[in-house]
């Protein structure tokens, strides 16, 4: 996207836009933020949390899915503004009614959302990839299908690859029927058994502690000077 093909789609003058948006990255940014205002804020009071929590990562999914553009954006815009706050703000309200508090409340918000994201990813990687193929005015279909046999001739080495290759899953960016609806439950079912498990003995919960600190030593190690600002 450009701002001459964007006039020429409003049958306008490129410079004519800019009197509206000062430049592409603000264009980009404004559209990010009303993409976010998409998505389903629930009410955790009268919806309870688990049920408000399964909605709204829905909500997400199927907006980031509705908007491919937008994840492939993150890594190269910075999008933040009065929607994504609204949202990010709602999702700690409801893991707050959870029962998490403080770090706590933003770690379950970062979890569910990025597991969210992650699943958005394979649609946006297919369609980045399709408009790469594309891109010289080649036959997309035909490139498609001589990358997928380059595919089948590595993942035919091993087994349980080999057994897939038939399945849906088995295309470019593509997951098993269901995934995401299994993924999301399992994320939800552990952290509400971390707040069933809150009064385990003080030896279990220090054993727990110990974990989380040596993971995220490990990551802070590897990535030096990352901030996590995924929710």
């Amino acid at each position: 996207m450009n701002m001459r093909a964007l006039g020429k789609r409003l049958d306008s003058a490129a410079t004519a836009v800019y009197w509206h948006v000062g430049s592409r990255e603000s264009l980009i940014a404004l559209a990010a933020d009303r993409a976010w205002a998409e998505v389903e804020l629930p009410d955790p009071a009268g919806l309870g949390w688990r049920t408000a929590a399964c909605r709204m990562a829905t909500s997400e999914y199927t907006m980031l899915t509705r908007h491919p553009w937008l994840v492939q954006a993150f890594g190269s815009y910075q999008l933040y503004g009065p929607g994504k706050a609204q949202h990010d703000d709602h999702s700690l309200a409801v893991y707050e009614a959870a029962g998490f508090a403080g770090v706590e409340a933003d770690q379950a918000t970062s979890a569910v959302f990025t597991f969210v994201l992650g699943n958005a990813l394979g649609l946006a990687a297919t369609a980045s990839f399709t408009r790469k193929l594309g891109h010289d005015g080649g036959d997309v279909q035909a490139l498609m299908q001589a990358n997928r046999a380059e595919v089948v001739k590595v993942a035919t080495q091993f087994p349980r690859l080999r057994a897939r290759l038939e399945l849906p899953s088995a295309g470019y960016g593509a997951a098993p029927h269901g995934s995401f609806a299994f993924g999301l439950q399992a994320v939800l079912d552990g952290l509400e058994a971390r707040l069933a498990t809150r009064g385990k003995s003080d030896a279990s919960s220090q054993a727990q502690s110990d974990d989380l600190r040596e993971a995220s030593k490990t990551i802070a190690e590897a990535n030096p000077g990352v901030t996590n600002l995924s929710h």
